[in-house]
């Protein structure tokens, strides 16, 4: 295939756009010598060159001498591209892609406007339009020897104008243009600016350094995150801090080990065979981001096993890993079924991935130099710029001036007045604050990498039901005046934390004595209001999202019955996106690979429940996997194109609560199966999302998968067993190290009120009117149906009602202090610069989001060793102030008290008269 007489025929072809040859490159060709614009698109004028290149976002090249290889790739296939296959191509594309909300309104118009035009007598107009377009009056050896003196020539061009590429100066040109980016690359600039639209597939990927240095780092990743998972602040290592280690490991690698090959039966492996590579570096990240992040049932774990909560001595390593193994294979056998609906489909996006890949390309991909409005830093060293600001920055708001992370400036003016705490504070209130913080680890979130639409969407939703929370609290409704107005805590009816071993006897089983001189739990307003939103989001998702998106359903289900039929064929070639006909090249992972995972898990979950004394009946397993296959689908869809998602958490204990009263150990267990079916099997399938942007032969991937989340279990089992035996005061509120343990608390409170007290008594008995928010979430999906077909289209386009509604869910703990910074910086990056600044957005964005993300990461680890494990804290001003009103949680945290306005000393039922 190479040919360095001539590296541009390794990309030139005859075949159609749908075969995966017209896909291909030798990439050591390519880089084997400079090749300028003047070697490229020899049928194209100067104009038409300079003019895809600015549609493209390469006219920032400070030399048009040495092109960049996507440059390169996209003028060869637009210069040979058909006219009619073209006009073809952006047809079917106006068909997909009307309805989507992530493809470009100013695209999709251009090409409407495209195929409206006649071709008719239109090539001389528009090469005249073409020239004024530029109007340069230089010569062609000008052309091809400095980009820079040209774009002088054009004042918008120079400034950064991207509207002028959506201007129609020359029908035929556009039209290929258009078509190849659709047809050879992604129509989302986001993934453009992150993927390329070519593939060499004989670049090492599943190599042995691969999977020593994912696995090593795997390693390190699952016990520092699980180690710190019940810390509180938590500490984290991600994605991106991973490959910022990995680089330099695979970089070494190659400078020190020979090149030899080891034989190893009738296989054999080399053991350095190059310069360490990118595919190499996302397939160690894939490995160590599907299962570093620590299990969620360590929270079963410590629950069972602690003698603070339930004290279970059955709970020995061989059950805790059969419900690990159990748990973490059920979602990946899931991820099969996901691949056709989440991973495969162009609409999948998963912008929460962009990141790493943008990450990925900046240690590993070479770049042109480029001038983008006076930008002329590359990629990497960018990164390291901001992760170097990130890191130093982090120490002020996190240790030496903390009212820079909670900026509560408006309680400052009067600390002691109850209202403007609640409605205004940062810590304990609701957070109503223009100027919350600026502390990046609060403000940055996603807003740099989820679309606009996600956060205006959200932020939306938040707003409206702040005032329902006022309305709630200042009212009295359900006693919760007497209670903070915003806490995820459980409270009884004196208004203090509800203590739940006051209702169980000595071997922590429910006391019905007990329970009727105590009383239930009463719930925090803006609590209620979280889980009013919890049950009516499910039946709404599932119906809108299933309506919204039938076509995209339908057409999945359609080529799994054609691939059942024809199960030979693989299910790549049945896709239509360029990415897909790339990855077909590799062969995939057959069905019966997903099948066998999944019915070896529930084998393992059913002898988890078996053979040890959990209370827990079989149904309930397959229950687990009833309930995650009906909500599996729409929940991934919505996660897949907007970065949003949501658990089943709830909705599992609401119905085990109903279905087993009083057992908490069946809920426990239960629940762990309900929530992490579904969020396993998202997590695989984002890391195949992820491996299909960066061409990493899907066997690989799945081969990597199984390992890493075989040795994760294992490795995370280990450090939570290790902390329970051996670290002091472990989950106790005074634990001087901070691991107090906030999710494993909340965890076990809930499998006692919804476990052994109930659901019945709780919320049929207390609040009864939670129980129609389902029919309520049931019946909005027809109003916003009804808006999202009719209602203007530029209002309709970025309604997402999932989000809107998920923004009520925004509050108990939070509050909008932790958005309203990322509604600010998401309207600045993912609006204001995508739109007047596209070049360096596409450039530059998701890797200032990785260097922030991974300079605190870094930085975080650094100062709980330094400052934090033994206490270093300085008191002053900037560090107190935050804390020194009623927002701080000086009293009253409450409007009324038990002891002085509640009849007989206690708010609620009477005692005698508990549900």
């Amino acid at each position: 295939m190479s040919d360095h007489l001539n590296p541009i025929t390794s990309i030139s072809s005859a075949y159609s756009h749908k075969q995966v040859e017209d896909h291909e490159v030798d990439l050591a060709a390519l880089n084997s010598r400079a090749i300028s614009i003047g070697d490229v698109g020899t049928s194209l004028t100067s104009d038409q060159k300079l003019f895809i290149l600015q549609r493209l976002n390469y006219e920032k090249l400070t030399s048009l001498e040495d092109l960049p290889i996507g440059a390169i790739f996209m003028i060869e296939k637009i210069e040979n591209l058909e006219i009619t296959d073209a006009l073809e191509i952006l047809k079917e594309v106006i068909v997909d892609f009307d309805d989507d909300f992530n493809f470009p309104e100013r695209d999709l118009d251009l090409i409407k406007r495209l195929i409206a035009l006649t071709p008719l007598n239109e090539e001389k107009p528009t090469k005249s339009k073409l020239e004024h377009h530029f109007d340069t009056k230089v010569e062609e050896k000008k052309f091809l020897t400095s980009a820079q003196e040209i774009y002088v020539e054009d004042e918008n061009i120079l400034n950064g104008d991207v509207h002028k590429a959506h201007e129609i100066v020359d029908w035929h040109l556009q039209v290929r243009l258009e078509a190849a980016i659709n047809a050879y690359h992604s129509p989302y600039p986001e993934v453009r600016s992150v993927t390329d639209p070519y593939d060499d597939e004989s670049i090492p990927c599943e190599t042995f350094r691969a999977y020593v240095i994912g696995i090593i780092w795997l390693g390190i990743g699952s016990f520092i995150n699980q180690y710190f998972a019940e810390r509180q602040p938590g500490i984290g290592l991600g994605g991106s801090v991973a490959q910022l280690f990995m680089y330099p490991s695979g970089e070494l690698w190659y400078r020190i080990f020979p090149n030899i090959t080891i034989p190893l039966g009738k296989y054999s492996f080399g053991l350095n065979p190059g310069p360490w590579t990118y595919k190499e570096q996302m397939f160690a990240t894939v490995i160590f981001s599907v299962a570093a992040g620590g299990q969620y049932i360590s929270s079963n774990i410590y629950t069972q096993k602690m003698e603070m909560f339930y004290g279970n001595q059955w709970v020995t390593w061989g059950y805790q890993v059969l419900l690990s193994l159990s748990t973490n294979f059920l979602g990946f056998g899931f991820a099969g079924v996901l691949r056709r609906f989440a991973c495969y489909p162009v609409k999948a996006i998963w912008p929460t991935l962009l990141p790493t890949l943008a990450l990925n390309r900046a240690l590993l991909s070479p770049e042109r130099k480029e001038n983008i409005n006076g930008w002329t830093i590359s990629r990497y060293y960018f990164f390291f710029s901001t992760f170097g600001g990130s890191f130093l920055y982090f120490w002020f708001p996190n240790y030496l001036f903390g009212a820079l992370s909670y900026f509560n400036w408006m309680t400052w003016i009067k600390p002691d007045n109850f209202n403007l705490a609640m409605i205004t504070g940062s810590i304990k209130g609701l957070g109503l604050n223009p100027i919350p913080s600026f502390d990046l680890n609060i403000v940055l979130g996603s807003a740099l990498v989820v679309p606009w639409y996600n956060q205006i969407n959200s932020y939306t939703g938040m707003l409206i039901s702040m005032p329902i929370i006022c309305a709630i609290y200042w009212t009295n409704s359900k006693w919760t005046g007497y209670l903070p107005i915003n806490s995820n805590g459980l409270f009884d009816n004196t208004g203090r934390p509800y203590s739940v071993r006051k209702i169980l006897d000595k071997k922590g089983i429910f006391d019905q004595q007990k329970y009727d001189q105590y009383g239930p739990p009463f719930y925090s307003a803006a609590n209620l209001v979280v889980y009013g939103t919890f049950f009516a989001i499910y039946p709404f998702s599932v119906f809108y999202e299933s309506i919204i998106r039938w076509r995209e359903i339908k057409n999945s289900f359609i080529k799994a019955y054609d691939t059942i039929k024809d199960y030979r064929k693989p299910i790549l070639e049945t896709m239509n996106d360029p990415h897909c006909r790339m990855m077909s090249r590799y062969k995939e992972v057959p069905e019966w690979c997903f099948s066998i995972i999944l019915v070896i898990s529930i084998v393992l979950a059913i002898l988890c429940v078996e053979l040890y004394p959990t209370e827990t009946p079989v149904w309930a397993i397959f229950f687990a996997v009833a309930i995650n296959f009906v909500f599996l689908i729409p929940l991934t869809l919505l996660a897949s194109s907007t970065g949003y998602s949501f658990g089943l958490n709830v909705l599992v204990e609401l119905i085990i609560g109903y279905a087993l009263p009083g057992n908490s150990q069946a809920l426990m267990i239960i629940k762990a199966f309900g929530y992490n079916i579904d969020g396993q099997a998202q997590n695989y399938i984002s890391d195949q999302k992820m491996a299909h942007y960066a061409k990493v032969p899907p066997r690989a991937l799945f081969r990597g998968q199984i390992i890493a989340v075989f040795i994760g279990s294992f490795i995370s089992l280990a450090v939570v067993n290790w902390q329970i035996d051996s670290m002091k005061d472990l989950c106790d509120p005074t634990n001087r190290q901070k691991f107090t343990c906030p999710g494993t608390r909340t965890f076990f409170s809930a499998s006692v009120i919804w476990g052994t007290i109930g659901p019945k008594r709780v919320f049929g008995g207390l609040y009864p009117v939670l129980q129609y928010c389902f029919l309520i979430g049931f019946l909005l999906v027809f109003p916003a149906l009804a808006f999202k077909w009719y209602a203007p289209r530029k209002w309709s386009r970025n309604f997402q009602p999932s989000i809107f509604i998920g923004g009520f869910m925004g509050f108990a703990p939070y509050n909008l202090s932790y958005s309203t910074g990322g509604l600010y910086l998401s309207y600045l990056f993912m609006v204001y610069i995508k739109k007047r600044y596209l070049t360096w957005w596409e450039k530059y964005n998701f890797i200032l989001s990785s260097g922030l993300e991974a300079g605190m990461a870094f930085s975080g680890i650094i100062i709980f060793f330094a400052v934090q494990y033994h206490d270093k804290s300085i008191s002053w001003w900037g560090n107190n102030v935050s804390y020194e009103g009623i927002d701080g949680g000086n009293p009253p945290q409450s409007r009324l008290f038990a002891a002085e306005d509640a009849p007989d000393g206690y708010f609620g039922p009477r005692i005698g008269h508990f549900p």
